[in-house]
């Protein structure tokens, strides 16, 4: 299985409509990814006269994929700040 390293920055604020602080923005950073490698279950398919294989994920939905073309997102870090805090 792929494994995606992502660190998460919310960026919160207060407004008038909303007084409550909430997320206007939200930045995920690609930290690491440890490739899954080479697909284990192959998929042909076929138009017309024309085969072709592809791997798994790119014609299965997640639950069928192979261990090595499933993805899994693992964060590494999650921070929120308030906007008084980033100096907007």
């Amino acid at each position: 299985m792929t494994i995606v390293l992502v660190d998460i920055e919310h960026v919160t604020h207060t407004c008038p409509a909303h007084p409550d602080p909430h997320p206007f923005d939200t930045r995920w950073t690609v930290v690491d990814v440890i490739p899954g490698g080479p697909c284990r279950a192959p998929v042909t398919i076929r138009c017309g006269d024309t085969t072709a294989t592809i791997a798994c994920r790119r014609h299965e939905p997640a639950k069928r994929q192979c261990g090595a073309c499933r993805v899994i997102v693992t964060e590494h870090t999650i921070t929120t700040r308030h906007l008084d805090e980033v100096g907007g």
